[in-house]
């Protein structure tokens, strides 16, 4: 234990780290930077996380937003395995985000057909459109699950499985089951299930940590799934030390 951190007054937070943008598209386009951050705090939240399909380039304009509420914004990804699992990534910093998010690009083949598949928008902190994303945002990179974990830890970053208790796009709905060898950070409960009861409800997840958040593509969604936080400080870093149960911080099912 370090004494130090051991030392420092630990508080509760409230957090919910799987939030889209209009940048994803199938957001919606009320879901502008300015106010997700804005219903984030109306939902009494301290801490957020940004995680687009396969970007992060609405990432900053969130962080711009909360900083002048006074709500902690993580950048992150929600990136699409060629198995067609999802997980979300989360940074420390926006600069180690964009790391990942060039490294997603540049292994996600197809544009997007906006007819089809929807807008995504690229806003600024004031929600004014700077612009349209054509990649196919939706889709699956060709990156292995392996190759994701390894790559979010190269760049710094938290790796949690998406919404395990969903029958799609989720690590035990498409693959049966959690490799015992793929260095996940965590696990994430939908808001379907209750994240008390999560254990007893979702086989396979016994040993991991275990998060539940919004996946929220609605303003209306936003924290409709939270988790507690035990921590010094709503942050990256103190989140890290939730996860694994560090220095007397740690998560608390809601």
């Amino acid at each position: 234990m370090n004494p130090a951190r051991a030392t420092q007054e630990l508080k509760h937070f409230r957090a919910d780290t799987h939030i889209h943008t209009c940048l994803s598209p199938c957001g919606d386009l009320e879901m502008g930077p300015r106010d997700i951050a804005a219903q984030s705090r109306h939902a009494g939240l301290d801490m957020i996380a940004v995680c687009d399909h396969n970007s992060a380039e609405n990432a900053g304009a969130v962080m711009r937003a909360g900083d002048r509420l006074g709500l902690a914004v993580l950048p992150g990804l929600e990136i699409c395995s060629r198995e067609e699992v999802h997980v979300v990534a989360l940074f420390e910093t926006l600069e180690s985000a964009h790391q990942m998010q060039e490294f997603v690009y540049a292994r996600l083949p197809g544009e997007n057909q906006r007819a089809v598949w929807g807008e995504q928008i690229v806003a600024n902190e004031k929600n004014e459109v700077l612009g349209e994303n054509p990649r196919l945002l939706i889709g699956a990179t060709t990156l292995n699950l392996y190759e994701i974990v390894a790559q979010v830890h190269a760049c710094g970053g938290l790796c949690i499985a998406s919404h395990v208790d969903r029958p799609a796009y989720s690590l035990i709905g498409n693959l049966g089951f959690i490799p015992p060898d793929l260095d996940i950070d965590g696990i994430e409960v939908s808001f379907r299930v209750p994240l008390s009861r999560a254990r007893e409800s979702v086989n396979g997840i016994a040993g991991y940590p275990c998060v539940t958040a919004s996946d929220a593509h609605f303003l209306k969604d936003i924290g409709r799934a939270w988790y507690g936080l035990q921590m010094a400080s709503p942050c990256f870093a103190e989140l890290r030390m939730a996860l694994k149960g560090e220095d007397g911080r740690k998560i608390i099912a809601n």
